[in-house]
């Protein structure tokens, strides 16, 4: 008898290293994280890395940081002031730079324009003049001062053609010759902040009350659902402008500012504050908070140290798709001319501008400021959807 073939053997590291790779190509990479990033890595730094995995959403993100780093520095990016008057530049349409001159290659330059009346006078007529180009200058000096970042007086600029016979306006003027690029970037800062501050009041009004809501129950959770019903029981629209409508008339912007911020705020907790109460039914039955009460903790130290911190990734979602709702109440109440009221500036103000047919027709470039508005809220929703995702993806 001839003796069995020898067994194939294989070494203990080989046969480890073979288990590791099928086990590697029978789970897909991008289902969930490694052992290693929830082993090492903390739950802000698990966020961060799935949410660079969305494109969309950090496109979103880029765009927001961008929009909020122009109005952070409005004064140096706007060409003239918002409230800088050019007569003779009324409803002026907007100037396109240009690179050629007499058939040959020149630096960026615009050609100076004059208005002409027709022979009825109604309307202004815009010619430019070729024979005079005039170049892009940077870093130019315009005639009105600013406070850089609101602090240092100066009147650098980041471009413009540095002559004052023959100004530039990129996105053409308003109907009192103001220019459209330097009101729509200093009418950000309003309606920016307004979505921040308004989401913060917001935030801070639902989480407190819907975790009291949902912990205590009772009366609380009773007296609380009835008052958020009542409150979500109004249309948004209709109740915003009559509380706007009750401002007093009397009032200087800045009051009007922090007015439709509050009435923005205390009209928008109650969905989040419902939202916020079912998840604290959810989990004030677990077994740590149990232990925490047995050992003595306060309703205070149940809430503040438990409670809240287990709904911090939901509340940053919520409040991320919160803030373009709140821009787009303060756009429609500026546009109907129960917000902002001038001479602050919103992208709600520079719209009212554009609500005649005629106006549309003839001048359309006032309706430039829906642009910044509709990419806020774009950008918002993108950053909010990949956020969603990245604070949910199972680990």
């Amino acid at each position: 008898m001839t003796d069995p073939p020898p067994e194939k053997t294989t070494p203990v590291g080989d046969a480890a290293e073979e288990r590791a790779m099928l086990l590697a190509a029978a789970t897909p990479a991008a289902s969930t994280d490694s052992v290693d990033e929830v082993k090492y890595l903390t739950q802000r730094q698990l966020w961060w890395r799935r949410l660079r995995r969305s494109k969309l959403g950090m496109a979103g993100g880029t765009i927001v940081v961008l929009l909020y780093l122009s109005a952070i520095f409005a004064g140096f990016l706007s060409p003239y002031s918002p409230n800088e008057q050019f007569i003779s530049h009324i409803h002026a349409p907007p100037q396109l730079p240009k690179l050629l001159h007499d058939g040959g290659l020149q630096r960026p330059f615009v050609y100076p324009t004059a208005a002409q009346l027709t022979e009825d006078g109604l309307e202004r007529v815009y010619s430019m003049d070729t024979d005079a180009p005039r170049p892009i200058r940077f870093f130019v000096r315009g005639e009105e001062s600013y406070k850089f970042i609101g602090l240092v007086p100066t009147t650098l600029r980041l471009f413009g053609t540095g002559e004052a016979d023959a100004p530039w306006f990129p996105l053409g003027t308003d109907r009192m010759g103001r220019c459209q690029l330097s009101r729509i970037l200093h009418g950000g800062r309003i309606s920016l902040t307004i979505g921040l501050i308004g989401v913060a009041i917001t935030t801070i009004l639902g989480t407190v009350i819907g975790v009291a809501s949902g912990y205590f129950g009772g009366l609380t959770d009773t007296v609380v659902q009835r008052l958020i019903e009542l409150l979500m029981s109004f249309p948004a629209i209709p109740l915003w402008m009559a509380l706007a409508a009750a401002l007093p008339p009397d009032w200087s912007s800045l009051k009007v500012y922090f007015g439709i911020v509050t009435i923005l705020s205390v009209v928008g907790w109650g969905g989040l504050a419902r939202q916020v109460r079912g998840l604290v039914l959810a989990t004030r039955e677990a077994d740590y908070i149990k232990a925490a009460k047995s050992a003595g903790a306060t309703h205070r130290h149940v809430i503040f140290k438990h409670l809240v911190p287990s709904t911090y990734g939901y509340l940053i979602v919520i409040a991320t798709l919160a803030i373009p709702a709140t821009i787009l109440g303060e756009t429609a109440l500026s546009f109907l001319g129960l917000g902002i009221r001038p001479p602050m500036t919103s992208w709600g103000v520079l719209l009212e501008e554009a609500q005649h047919v005629r106006v549309i027709v003839q001048f359309p470039w006032l309706l430039l400021p829906a642009l910044p508005v509709l990419l806020t809220v774009v950008a918002f929703n993108f950053l909010g959807d990949a956020l969603r995702d990245a604070i949910n993806q199972e680990r």
